[in-house]
């Protein structure tokens, strides 16, 4: 599929797992720590700007958000986990409604983890990908922000992760990505 054939549109956020959309298609999770460059990922992927918000701000994706793709796959933007400055009942908040949207989602085909180079398989990282690979769950664990190292340490970083992600014993893919030179938007 070329990029700029994409056709993408935003359907609804949601804050709980009531509010989910019923459609079934084919769905595919963007998660990650807060500032991870979910939002921007979503965005360049679809090859639009202001598809999904983004921000430098960690935990401005407050909601579940579902964006329709080519009228054939929904992308859902979750929000970040990790250090997002809200309050404590927000965060509450959304790990309930995360985690019943992950266990109960029969049409969820894959997850994209999305984690620094520079700091890849934080714990909650490989909580995530754990509970993906013994639901069966494929996993693609992206690295962004690749533009921050130079190609040697980068490459250098790739292979580590990619040598870490061997202890998941599962179908977890690790790749880099920018979202700044578009490293890694092909594959």
């Amino acid at each position: 599929m070329r990029l700029r054939n994409i056709k993408a549109e935003y359907i609804k956020s949601v804050y709980l797992s009531d509010d989910i959309p019923k459609k079934t298609l084919p769905e595919f999770v963007i998660c990650g720590r807060s500032n991870s460059g979910k939002s921007t990922f979503l965005n360049k992927i679809c090859n639009r700007r202001k598809l999904a918000f983004s921000s430098k701000k960690p935990g401005r994706t407050n909601q579940i958000n579902f964006y329709l793709i080519n009228n054939q796959v929904h992308i859902i933007d979750l929000p970040g986990y990790g250090f997002a400055k809200v309050p404590v009942a927000m965060k509450k908040k959304w790990q309930a409604s995360l985690g019943e949207y992950l266990q109960k989602r029969k049409s969820l085909k894959g997850l994209v983890v999305l984690m620094d180079i520079r700091h890849p398989f934080k714990d909650l990282d490989q909580d995530l990908i754990h509970w993906a690979v013994e639901s069966n769950i494929p996993v693609l664990a992206l690295l962004t922000k690749a533009d921050k190292l130079k190609s040697g340490k980068r490459k250098a970083q790739l292979l580590m992760a990619q040598e870490a992600a061997l202890a998941f014993m599962g179908d977890v893919t690790v790749q880099t990505f920018s979202s700044l030179n578009k490293h890694g938007l092909p594959e």
